[in-house]
């Protein structure tokens, strides 16, 4: 299976290497774009200071520069929190994606969004301060308008980012379930 995985607003860090290490060991193919070209964050502000310089249109930008030539084989699209926004924001717009996996972020989706049965997983923190309940009841009703079948995952008491071992989010235990279902998510494809 391709996968195109996008880092989170901390950028290009050990963390989104492990996590495509741990996809590739399954068997998949792994794209890691370095949608910040070398830059990281050492805090989430700093990380949304960058994001917010480059611009959300030159990241997706970026993101489909990669993805566009991969998407003919049907592409999974997966993200970590600011990659998940737009990894969403892809896979509603790629007819040919197999599957999406979201992991710690959604994003909005437009009135028109149309999907034939897409498969959508996501794994957030319960409570997750990005991510309210008020704001995923929303979301996932929008999906499901849209013609995702998702299914999503709760994670009481972990951090926003609880599968980043180099963060102050990271729950360990959290992140051992969270990996699980994904790779049997993937695998179901």
């Amino acid at each position: 299976m391709d996968i195109l995985l996008l880092h989170s607003s901390y950028g290009l860090r050990p963390a989104v290497h492990a996590a495509a290490d741990r996809l590739r060991e399954a068997g998949h193919e792994v794209h890691v774009p370095d949608l910040f070209d070398g830059r990281t964050a050492e805090t989430v502000e700093d990380g949304q200071h960058i994001s917010e310089e480059i611009g959300r249109d030159e990241l997706l930008r970026r993101a489909v520069q990669v993805a566009a030539p991969l998407s003919a084989r049907g592409l999974v699209y997966a993200g970590l929190s600011m990659g998940a926004a737009m990894a969403q924001t892809l896979a509603l717009a790629d007819e040919k994606a197999r599957g999406l996996l979201l992991l710690h972020g959604t994003s909005d989706i437009a009135e028109n969004a149309e999907v034939d049965d897409l498969p959508v997983q996501l794994h957030v923190a319960d409570p997750d301060p990005f991510e309210t309940d008020d704001w995923l009841n929303s979301w996932y009703l929008q999906m499901q308008r849209a013609g995702a079948d998702v299914e999503i995952y709760r994670y009481p008491g972990a951090g926003h980012l609880f599968t980043d071992p180099d963060l102050p989010d990271h729950d360990p235990e959290a992140a051992r379930k969270a990996w699980a279902a994904s790779l049997d998510f993937i695998d179901s494809l």
